[in-house]
Protein backbone atom coordinates (compact mmCIF):
# COMPACT_ATOMS: atom_id res chain seq x y z
CA UNK A 1 0.00 0.00 0.00
CA UNK A 2 1.50 3.60 -1.02
CA UNK A 3 1.88 6.16 1.63
CA UNK A 4 -1.13 8.41 2.56
CA UNK A 5 1.51 11.00 0.91
CA UNK A 6 4.92 10.83 -0.33
CA UNK A 7 7.41 12.95 -2.43
CA UNK A 8 9.93 11.04 -4.18
CA UNK A 9 13.15 12.87 -5.13
CA UNK A 10 15.17 11.61 -7.99
CA UNK A 11 18.88 12.88 -7.26
CA UNK A 12 19.97 11.90 -10.28
CA UNK A 13 17.68 13.94 -12.56
CA UNK A 14 19.26 17.42 -10.54
CA UNK A 15 22.69 16.12 -10.71
CA UNK A 16 21.87 16.00 -15.04
CA UNK A 17 20.19 19.47 -14.48
CA UNK A 18 22.93 21.13 -13.18
CA UNK A 19 25.20 19.09 -15.79
CA UNK A 20 22.79 20.74 -18.22
CA UNK A 21 22.77 23.94 -17.14
CA UNK A 22 26.71 24.25 -16.84
CA UNK A 23 26.90 23.21 -20.56
CA UNK A 24 24.96 26.73 -21.17
CA UNK A 25 27.74 28.71 -19.64
CA UNK A 26 30.41 31.09 -21.09
CA UNK A 27 33.89 31.18 -20.42
CA UNK A 28 35.12 30.22 -17.07
CA UNK A 29 31.23 30.92 -15.58
CA UNK A 30 30.89 28.80 -12.34
CA UNK A 31 27.57 27.12 -11.13
CA UNK A 32 25.78 28.10 -7.82
CA UNK A 33 22.91 26.12 -6.84
CA UNK A 34 20.55 28.20 -5.12
CA UNK A 35 18.98 25.44 -1.82
CA UNK A 36 17.40 27.96 0.11
CA UNK A 37 13.58 26.80 1.30
CA UNK A 38 14.88 23.37 2.37
CA UNK A 39 15.71 23.13 -1.63
CA UNK A 40 12.63 24.39 -2.46
CA UNK A 41 10.86 21.51 -0.92
CA UNK A 42 13.08 18.77 -2.52
CA UNK A 43 15.46 18.58 0.86
CA UNK A 44 18.51 20.99 1.39
CA UNK A 45 21.14 18.60 1.96
CA UNK A 46 19.97 15.83 -0.83
CA UNK A 47 19.57 18.70 -3.07
CA UNK A 48 23.04 20.21 -2.13
CA UNK A 49 24.77 17.29 -2.26
CA UNK A 50 23.26 15.89 -5.82
CA UNK A 51 24.26 19.68 -7.55
CA UNK A 52 27.96 19.18 -5.88
CA UNK A 53 28.01 16.02 -7.90
CA UNK A 54 26.76 17.47 -11.00
CA UNK A 55 28.99 20.16 -10.85
CA UNK A 56 28.17 22.84 -9.08
CA UNK A 57 31.09 24.69 -6.86
CA UNK A 58 28.72 26.94 -4.80
CA UNK A 59 25.89 26.81 -2.69
CA UNK A 60 23.75 29.99 -1.98
CA UNK A 61 20.60 29.86 0.92
CA UNK A 62 18.73 32.95 2.19
CA UNK A 63 19.33 32.50 5.46
CA UNK A 64 21.79 31.96 8.22
CA UNK A 65 19.73 28.62 9.40
CA UNK A 66 19.97 27.22 6.11
CA UNK A 67 23.64 27.68 5.83
CA UNK A 68 24.38 26.20 9.32
CA UNK A 69 21.85 23.03 7.91
CA UNK A 70 23.93 22.27 5.28
CA UNK A 71 27.02 22.36 7.44
CA UNK A 72 25.71 19.96 9.97
CA UNK A 73 24.93 17.97 7.03
CA UNK A 74 28.65 17.71 6.05
CA UNK A 75 28.39 20.24 3.26
CA UNK A 76 31.64 21.88 2.95
CA UNK A 77 31.45 23.32 -0.37
CA UNK A 78 31.69 27.35 -0.75
CA UNK A 79 27.86 28.65 1.08
CA UNK A 80 26.43 32.20 0.81
CA UNK A 81 23.79 33.72 2.35
CA UNK A 82 21.81 35.94 0.73
CA UNK A 83 19.63 36.96 2.95
CA UNK A 84 19.60 40.31 5.23
CA UNK A 85 20.99 38.86 8.67
CA UNK A 86 20.15 40.08 12.53
CA UNK A 87 23.33 40.41 14.41
CA UNK A 88 21.99 36.98 16.44
CA UNK A 89 21.96 35.73 12.91
CA UNK A 90 24.86 37.57 11.71
CA UNK A 91 26.77 35.36 13.90
CA UNK A 92 25.34 31.91 12.79
CA UNK A 93 26.26 32.53 9.37
CA UNK A 94 29.62 33.18 10.39
CA UNK A 95 29.57 30.27 12.42
CA UNK A 96 28.49 28.29 9.41
CA UNK A 97 31.93 29.67 7.37
CA UNK A 98 28.89 30.95 4.96
CA UNK A 99 29.47 33.90 2.88
CA UNK A 100 27.25 37.34 3.63
CA UNK A 101 26.21 40.05 1.41
CA UNK A 102 26.70 43.45 2.69
CA UNK A 103 25.04 46.93 1.30
CA UNK A 104 25.58 49.25 4.33
CA UNK A 105 28.54 50.37 6.03
CA UNK A 106 26.67 49.89 9.55
CA UNK A 107 26.32 46.25 8.62
CA UNK A 108 30.37 46.05 7.85
CA UNK A 109 30.63 47.48 11.53
CA UNK A 110 28.48 44.66 12.82
CA UNK A 111 30.72 42.05 10.71
CA UNK A 112 33.98 44.08 11.97
CA UNK A 113 33.12 43.36 15.64
CA UNK A 114 31.56 39.74 15.06
CA UNK A 115 35.15 38.96 13.07
CA UNK A 116 36.72 40.33 15.76
CA UNK A 117 34.72 38.81 18.78
CA UNK A 118 35.55 35.28 16.88
CA UNK A 119 31.60 34.34 16.71
CA UNK A 120 32.88 31.04 16.86
CA UNK A 121 34.03 31.84 13.39
CA UNK A 122 37.73 32.32 13.26
CA UNK A 123 40.46 29.38 13.75
CA UNK A 124 43.42 30.80 14.96
CA UNK A 125 43.14 34.21 12.84
CA UNK A 126 43.58 31.72 9.64
CA UNK A 127 39.71 32.51 8.59
CA UNK A 128 38.11 35.25 7.31
CA UNK A 129 34.86 36.49 6.71
CA UNK A 130 34.22 36.67 3.55
CA UNK A 131 32.08 38.96 2.06
CA UNK A 132 29.79 40.07 -1.01
CA UNK A 133 28.50 43.50 -1.89
CA UNK A 134 24.94 44.29 -3.80
CA UNK A 135 24.04 46.69 -6.04
CA UNK A 136 20.35 47.39 -6.20
CA UNK A 137 19.85 47.73 -10.05
CA UNK A 138 16.15 47.07 -10.22
CA UNK A 139 14.87 44.37 -8.13
CA UNK A 140 14.25 47.33 -5.20
CA UNK A 141 14.28 45.02 -2.33
CA UNK A 142 18.13 44.82 -0.72
CA UNK A 143 20.95 46.42 -1.80
CA UNK A 144 21.89 50.19 -2.02
CA UNK A 145 20.61 52.03 -5.60
CA UNK A 146 23.49 54.78 -4.98
CA UNK A 147 27.16 53.55 -6.91
CA UNK A 148 29.30 55.58 -4.69
CA UNK A 149 27.45 54.35 -1.70
CA UNK A 150 28.03 50.62 -2.82
CA UNK A 151 31.73 51.56 -3.41
CA UNK A 152 31.98 53.13 -0.15
CA UNK A 153 30.80 49.92 1.22
CA UNK A 154 32.93 48.06 -0.53
CA UNK A 155 36.09 50.11 1.01
CA UNK A 156 34.63 49.59 4.41
CA UNK A 157 35.17 46.13 3.96
CA UNK A 158 38.80 46.65 2.79
CA UNK A 159 39.37 48.73 5.72
CA UNK A 160 37.57 47.69 8.60
CA UNK A 161 39.13 45.05 9.72
CA UNK A 162 42.01 42.72 8.52
CA UNK A 163 39.73 39.62 9.12
CA UNK A 164 37.01 41.03 6.71
CA UNK A 165 37.84 39.97 3.27
CA UNK A 166 36.04 41.45 -0.15
CA UNK A 167 34.79 38.80 -1.75
CA UNK A 168 32.69 39.14 -4.39
CA UNK A 169 29.85 41.84 -6.47
CA UNK A 170 26.31 41.15 -7.01
CA UNK A 171 22.92 42.11 -8.22
CA UNK A 172 19.92 40.26 -8.87
CA UNK A 173 17.35 39.91 -11.37
CA UNK A 174 13.20 41.06 -11.32
CA UNK A 175 11.79 40.37 -14.77
CA UNK A 176 14.44 37.69 -16.27
CA UNK A 177 11.82 34.98 -16.72
CA UNK A 178 9.58 37.44 -18.61
CA UNK A 179 11.58 40.72 -19.73
CA UNK A 180 14.93 40.92 -21.25
CA UNK A 181 14.99 44.41 -22.12
CA UNK A 182 15.26 45.16 -18.78
CA UNK A 183 17.45 42.45 -17.51
CA UNK A 184 19.97 44.17 -20.13
CA UNK A 185 19.11 47.71 -18.67
CA UNK A 186 20.24 46.16 -15.22
CA UNK A 187 23.09 44.60 -16.53
CA UNK A 188 24.11 48.05 -17.69
CA UNK A 189 23.61 49.53 -14.29
CA UNK A 190 25.89 46.69 -13.01
CA UNK A 191 28.74 47.12 -15.30
CA UNK A 192 30.66 50.18 -13.76
CA UNK A 193 30.00 48.71 -10.00
CA UNK A 194 31.55 45.77 -11.35
CA UNK A 195 34.43 47.51 -13.30
CA UNK A 196 35.04 49.63 -10.06
CA UNK A 197 34.93 46.71 -7.69
CA UNK A 198 37.61 44.73 -9.90
CA UNK A 199 39.63 47.14 -9.46
CA UNK A 200 39.56 47.57 -5.63
CA UNK A 201 39.65 43.86 -5.17
CA UNK A 202 40.88 42.19 -8.01
CA UNK A 203 39.80 38.60 -8.41
CA UNK A 204 36.81 38.96 -6.81
CA UNK A 205 33.79 37.00 -7.80
CA UNK A 206 31.41 38.89 -9.81
CA UNK A 207 27.44 37.27 -9.89
CA UNK A 208 23.87 38.49 -11.27
CA UNK A 209 22.36 35.58 -13.29
CA UNK A 210 19.73 33.34 -12.10
CA UNK A 211 18.10 29.91 -13.56
CA UNK A 212 16.37 32.57 -16.62
CA UNK A 213 18.82 35.01 -17.12
CA UNK A 214 21.28 31.87 -17.13
CA UNK A 215 19.39 30.23 -19.98
CA UNK A 216 18.36 32.92 -22.08
CA UNK A 217 21.02 36.03 -21.58
CA UNK A 218 24.56 34.96 -21.75
CA UNK A 219 25.68 38.63 -21.00
CA UNK A 220 24.77 37.95 -17.28
CA UNK A 221 27.13 34.58 -17.00
CA UNK A 222 29.50 36.92 -15.70
CA UNK A 223 32.30 34.82 -13.28
CA UNK A 224 29.17 32.95 -11.65
CA UNK A 225 25.34 32.26 -11.96
CA UNK A 226 23.18 31.34 -9.26
CA UNK A 227 20.40 28.45 -10.07
CA UNK A 228 17.61 27.76 -8.35
CA UNK A 229 13.98 26.43 -9.61
CA UNK A 230 16.03 25.17 -13.04
CA UNK A 231 18.52 22.52 -10.93
CA UNK A 232 14.87 20.90 -9.76
CA UNK A 233 14.08 20.05 -13.29
CA UNK A 234 11.34 23.29 -13.32
CA UNK A 235 11.09 26.02 -16.02
CA UNK A 236 11.90 29.38 -14.97
CA UNK A 237 9.65 30.52 -17.96
CA UNK A 238 6.89 28.73 -16.69
CA UNK A 239 7.11 26.24 -20.20
CA UNK A 240 7.06 22.79 -20.60
CA UNK A 241 10.32 21.81 -18.56
CA UNK A 242 11.39 19.28 -21.25
CA UNK A 243 11.61 22.19 -23.88
CA UNK A 244 14.77 23.08 -22.62
CA UNK A 245 15.89 19.95 -21.75
CA UNK A 246 15.38 20.04 -17.83
CA UNK A 247 14.25 16.49 -15.97
CA UNK A 248 11.65 17.10 -13.00
CA UNK A 249 13.22 15.93 -10.15
CA UNK A 250 10.23 15.60 -7.66
CA UNK A 251 7.14 13.68 -7.88
CA UNK A 252 3.60 13.78 -5.38
CA UNK A 253 1.57 10.44 -5.19
CA UNK A 254 -1.19 9.33 -2.91
CA UNK A 255 -3.51 6.49 -3.59
CA UNK A 256 -6.91 5.85 -4.27
CA UNK A 257 -8.25 5.30 0.41
CA UNK A 258 -11.78 4.47 -0.63
CA UNK A 259 -13.80 4.37 -4.10
CA UNK A 260 -17.52 4.74 -3.86
CA UNK A 261 -21.21 4.86 -5.73
CA UNK A 262 -22.43 8.75 -6.52
CA UNK A 263 -26.04 8.66 -7.54
CA UNK A 264 -27.35 11.92 -8.80
CA UNK A 265 -27.75 14.59 -6.27
CA UNK A 266 -25.01 12.83 -4.39
CA UNK A 267 -22.51 15.69 -3.26
CA UNK A 268 -18.35 15.40 -2.30
CA UNK A 269 -16.43 17.82 0.10
CA UNK A 270 -17.43 20.88 2.36
CA UNK A 271 -20.11 22.76 0.94
CA UNK A 272 -21.35 20.28 -1.67
CA UNK A 273 -19.27 22.77 -4.29
CA UNK A 274 -19.40 18.83 -6.23
CA UNK A 275 -23.20 17.20 -6.59
CA UNK A 276 -23.09 14.66 -9.01
CA UNK A 277 -25.29 14.84 -12.04
CA UNK A 278 -25.14 11.26 -12.99
CA UNK A 279 -24.31 7.94 -11.60
CA UNK A 280 -20.38 7.88 -11.10
CA UNK A 281 -17.72 6.24 -8.76
CA UNK A 282 -15.65 8.67 -6.46
CA UNK A 283 -12.10 7.96 -5.76
CA UNK A 284 -11.01 9.79 -2.19
CA UNK A 285 -7.79 10.29 -1.67
CA UNK A 286 -6.00 10.83 2.09
CA UNK A 287 -3.74 14.16 0.74
CA UNK A 288 -5.06 17.68 0.85
CA UNK A 289 -4.00 21.25 1.91
CA UNK A 290 -2.11 20.19 4.95
CA UNK A 291 0.05 18.06 2.63
CA UNK A 292 0.42 21.65 -0.08
CA UNK A 293 -2.37 21.22 -2.13
CA UNK A 294 -4.03 24.40 -2.20
CA UNK A 295 -7.89 24.87 -1.56
CA UNK A 296 -7.67 27.08 -4.79
CA UNK A 297 -7.73 23.51 -6.73
CA UNK A 298 -10.68 22.92 -5.33
CA UNK A 299 -12.80 21.69 -8.99
CA UNK A 300 -9.56 22.69 -10.51
CA UNK A 301 -6.93 19.97 -10.99
CA UNK A 302 -6.45 16.42 -12.17
CA UNK A 303 -4.95 13.37 -10.76
CA UNK A 304 -3.40 10.68 -12.79
CA UNK A 305 -4.15 6.97 -11.83
CA UNK A 306 -2.81 4.12 -14.32
CA UNK A 307 -2.04 6.77 -16.53
CA UNK A 308 -5.46 8.14 -16.87
CA UNK A 309 -6.14 11.67 -15.88
CA UNK A 310 -8.95 11.80 -13.42
CA UNK A 311 -10.58 15.27 -12.74
CA UNK A 312 -10.60 16.80 -8.80
CA UNK A 313 -14.30 17.26 -7.27
CA UNK A 314 -15.36 18.75 -4.66
CA UNK A 315 -13.27 20.76 -1.74
CA UNK A 316 -9.96 20.26 -1.18
CA UNK A 317 -9.82 19.45 2.72
CA UNK A 318 -7.23 19.48 4.69
CA UNK A 319 -6.33 15.84 4.97
CA UNK A 320 -8.47 14.61 1.79
CA UNK A 321 -9.52 15.18 -2.02
CA UNK A 322 -12.57 13.67 -3.96
CA UNK A 323 -11.81 12.62 -7.34
CA UNK A 324 -14.41 11.97 -10.13
CA UNK A 325 -13.95 7.97 -11.91
CA UNK A 326 -16.60 7.53 -14.14
CA UNK A 327 -19.46 5.45 -14.70
CA UNK A 328 -17.36 2.49 -15.12
CA UNK A 329 -13.72 3.18 -13.52
CA UNK A 330 -11.09 0.37 -14.03
CA UNK A 331 -9.78 1.25 -10.88
CA UNK A 332 -9.29 -0.41 -7.48
CA UNK A 333 -8.98 0.95 -4.34
CA UNK A 334 -4.95 1.12 -2.94
CA UNK A 335 -4.15 2.01 -6.68
CA UNK A 336 -1.57 4.81 -6.83
CA UNK A 337 -2.31 8.22 -7.30
CA UNK A 338 -0.13 10.35 -9.16
CA UNK A 339 -0.63 14.86 -8.43
CA UNK A 340 2.79 15.46 -9.81
CA UNK A 341 4.97 13.20 -12.07
CA UNK A 342 4.61 10.70 -14.61
CA UNK A 343 1.76 7.43 -14.47
CA UNK A 344 1.91 5.60 -17.77
CA UNK A 345 2.32 7.44 -20.68
CA UNK A 346 0.58 10.63 -18.67
CA UNK A 347 2.08 12.83 -16.75
CA UNK A 348 1.17 16.55 -15.10
CA UNK A 349 4.08 18.97 -14.46
CA UNK A 350 4.21 21.31 -11.64
CA UNK A 351 3.98 24.14 -14.24
CA UNK A 352 0.12 22.90 -14.98
CA UNK A 353 -0.40 23.15 -11.20
CA UNK A 354 1.01 26.53 -10.96
CA UNK A 355 -1.17 27.20 -14.57
CA UNK A 356 -4.14 26.43 -12.70
CA UNK A 357 -3.80 28.34 -9.12
CA UNK A 358 -2.33 31.53 -11.70
CA UNK A 359 1.13 31.14 -9.49
CA UNK A 360 4.77 30.50 -10.09
CA UNK A 361 6.04 26.74 -10.01
CA UNK A 362 7.99 28.02 -7.28
CA UNK A 363 5.35 28.16 -5.00
CA UNK A 364 3.78 25.24 -5.95
CA UNK A 365 6.99 23.48 -4.72
CA UNK A 366 7.39 24.98 -1.93
CA UNK A 367 4.22 24.83 -0.57
CA UNK A 368 4.57 20.61 0.08
CA UNK A 369 4.50 20.63 3.29
CA UNK A 370 6.77 19.39 6.09
CA UNK A 371 4.40 16.56 6.48
CA UNK A 372 4.83 14.58 3.32
CA UNK A 373 7.73 12.36 3.65
CA UNK A 374 10.65 12.70 0.85
CA UNK A 375 11.89 9.58 0.09
CA UNK A 376 15.13 10.21 -2.03
CA UNK A 377 16.26 7.79 -5.06
CA UNK A 378 18.99 7.55 -7.95
CA UNK A 379 16.84 6.49 -10.92
CA UNK A 380 14.82 4.37 -9.34
CA UNK A 381 17.74 2.86 -7.08
CA UNK A 382 16.65 3.51 -3.23
CA UNK A 383 19.21 5.11 -1.37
Amino acid sequence: MPLRALARVNLAAIERNVARLERELHGTSALCAVVKADGYGHGAVPSARAAIAGGASWLAVATAAEAAQLRAGGIETSILVMGALSREELRVALAARADVVAWSEPFVGELAVAARDGAGILKGGEDRVRVHVKLDTGMGRLGTRELDEALGVATRVLEASPALELTGAMTHFATADENDAFVREQLERFGPFAAEMRTLQPGIIVHAANSAATLCVAASHLDMVRCGIAIYGCDPLHEDPSLRGLEPALELTSYLAAVKRAAPGDSAGYGRRFVAERETWLGTLPIGYGDGLRRDLTNNCDVLVGGVRYPLVGTVSMDNITIDLGPAPDVRTGELATIIGRSNAERQTVEELADRLETINYEVLCGISARVPRVYHHDGEPL
